[in-house]
Formats: C-alpha cells, structure tokens, sequence
C-alpha cells in the first residue's frame, strides 16, 4: 500500500452539526484534511519535538514512535516500560518536560499490572537519546494506588502548567465510589512537581489518612486535559456512563460529583446507584456536558494567529461519535459547537494544535491515521 506521508493529499470535508445543546450557535465550514501516516497501531497521543524534529507518537499496545516528514514513522523506540495492554489499557499519553531543549526528559503515562493481576495509571519519565532512537534511564515518579482495573477507565492525561508542576487526570478503574474515596487516587487529579515530589501547598498535603497528590476528586474517566493559554488554568474533560460527557476546570480540594451527581445513567438505561441526580451540595457542575455522549479524547486550546476563523476554539476528539469537536470559548464559558470529520466515519483518540497553527489529530483504529488539518 502506498505510504500516505508521501502521497498525502488534501481533501475537503463539510462540516455537518449533529448535535449540540439546545441554544447554542451551529456552524457549518468546510476543512481541509491531510493524511500525513496510516499504519500506527492504535495511536493514543502525540507530543511536537522542537526545532520540527518530528512528532513522537504513543501506541497503546506499548510502542512509542517517531513520525517525520522526510523519513515517515521510525521503529519503535527502544527504553519503553512494559505496560498492560489488556482492555482500554496500555501506553496512553505523553507530554515533554517545559525545559525539554535542555534536559531532553519525555514523560508517558501508561496502565501497568500489579501482583494480583489488577492495574493501575503509572507515570514516569526517560531521557531521549540525540539519536532519537532510545529513551534512556526510564524512571517512574507516580503510581495509583490501590491497583484496581481490570482493563478499563485508566484516564489519563499529562499537563505542565506555567509554573512547572505536573497534572495527572486519571480515572476511576470503572470503581465508582473510589472517585469520593479520599485515601484512594482513582478517579482524581494529582498535582506534582516533575521528578514526582508532592507540592507542599496541595489543598490536602496536611490532611490525615487523605493522599496529599491529590488536587480535585469525584472524576470518572478522564481522557482529555489542557492548560488555558488565556488563563493559564487546568480545563479536563471526562467520559460520563451512557450520557454525561463532561468539561470540567478543576479547581484545588473540590469534589466534581462523581457518580453522587451525573448528567448520565447506566449504559442498561438503568439510573447509576449512588446518584443523587445532577446536582448536590459541596459538588461542582461542569462547564459544559453532552446529553448524549460522543465519548470524548483529548483536547487541545486554538491559540495560533494562523488561521483566524479557529480564534478562541477549543478542540476535542470524539471517539463513538467519530467527529472532532470544535469548542468556542468566552472566558470560562463554551458559547458555540462545531462537528467536524464526521464524514471520514473515525474514531478521534487524541487532538493536538501543532507550532505550526494547524490542528493534527490520531484516529483510534488497527491502521491508524495522522491528520493534518486546516480551516
């Protein structure tokens, strides 16, 4: 089969809306989709090395990829952890240290196996060799405890903020009232610096028999998360049950519901046994949720002057929907959806803005794709 990095082609898509709550601004504009690579094997994320050195691409069953435009997709790199790829599990997302250029640090989340055969998120980070063919001295600085999936609702996502500390959305192992479980990091944000120390100003670091990682607690399964380039702060977004997709900007010590309050039922069509409906005391309501759920995947902010009908957008893959969602966003309201893609039929894994000011995303599929987008 021809390689499509070397054959890629730019064809136009119309965008047609879906759906999209009631009140809110329908749009209907054209795309332009290159396709830059077609046999990756269930791609999960992707990173932009500087200097156009390539994209390194995440495999979920356990290999991690350099993708260029003069040379294609590498082999593997070698110095991967071993991950448990079972399920929704295995290598998942990946994100580079803010000093990168000097300390060449790669970090990756991945689903690993403990000792009675359940799983859990871990966390750590390897030194990418010049060569770009080795990712050395691997190092793991963050494990969920207690270990407790069998294959499902690992998360997660990696984010740096401004000031250096790391964010770490996970999900809740398809444990339900773990995501209330303060002794317990399923279904929690955790905020740490770099090399896994826990910072000392984390809103339960002096709290008794509660995890100081902690940062915000009550999530399911969260599958995207990005820094606000307006505000600076952490947006999350999470798979609700069989409705209840939800964008949430976690703030420090709160309890975003889960499963006490949700927007979803049981995917029977049964009500879920602890919820309470979709509102209680002490817990926050998202900044945006869909009545039927797209199953949404990564996220990425628009912040580039290139294309300015993307100005203030916020991107977001759709994996049962098979579209790529677009956001506008006023502060920290979502005024207006765009679905874009949904005529490829693919499912959308992770969505990221490239130093370029073009959007490329990762379909989830055996022969998974690299896109290349444009208004």
């Amino acid at each position: 089969m021809p390689r499509f990095f070397q054959k890629a082609a730019s064809v136009t898509l119309f965008a047609i809306m879906l759906w999209a709550n009631p009140g809110f601004t329908r749009h209907a504009l054209a795309t332009s989709v290159q396709v830059l690579e077609d046999r990756l094997e269930h791609p999960w994320a992707l990173a932009f090395l500087p200097e156009n050195q390539g994209i390194l691409i995440t495999e979920k069953p356990g290999r991690l990829r350099l993708w260029t435009a003069q040379n294609g997709l590498s082999a593997p790199i070698k110095g991967v952890p071993e991950v448990f790829s079972r399920g929704q599990g295995g290598l998942l997302d990946i994100a580079l240290h803010p000093d990168f250029a000097r300390s060449r640090l790669v970090y990756l989340s991945y689903a690993e196996q403990g000792k009675d055969g359940k799983a859990g998120t871990t966390v750590g980070y390897g030194k990418l060799g010049q060569d770009l063919k080795t990712l050395e001295n691997f190092r793991v600085i963050f494990r969920q405890e207690p270990k407790l999936s069998t294959g499902v609702h690992f998360g997660s996502r990696l984010v740096f903020d401004r000031q250096g500390y790391l964010f770490i959305a996970l999900g809740e192992n398809n444990q339900r009232p773990t995501s209330q479980h303060l002794d317990k990091l399923q279904g929690k944000i955790v905020r740490l610096w770099p090399d896994g120390r826990i910072p000392a100003d984390n809103p339960f670091a002096n709290v008794p028999n509660v995890r100081p990682e902690i940062w915000s607690y009550g999530h399911r399964n969260q599958q995207g998360a990005a820094l606000n380039p307006w505000t600076g702060q952490l947006w999350t977004h999470e798979h609700g049950p069989r409705g209840g997709d939800e964008v949430n900007i976690p703030e420090p010590g709160k309890n975003y519901g889960w499963p006490v309050i949700t927007h979803g039922i049981n995917y029977s069509g049964t009500p879920i046994p602890e919820a309470a409906g979709t509102h209680a005391q002490g817990m926050e309501q998202p900044v945006y949720y869909w009545k039927v759920s797209p199953a949404i995947s990564g996220m990425a902010f628009y912040d580039s002057p290139q294309f300015p009908a993307w100005k203030n957008s916020l991107f977001i893959g759709a994996l049962a929907g098979e579209r790529l969602i677009r956001l506008t966003v006023n502060g920290n309201k979502i005024t207006a959806e765009e679905n874009l893609l949904q005529e490829r039929n693919e499912r959308i894994r992770d969505v990221r803005v490239g130093p370029d000011g073009y959007v490329y995303v990762l379909t989830d599929a055996s022969r998974g794709k690299l896109l290349k987008i444009s208004p």
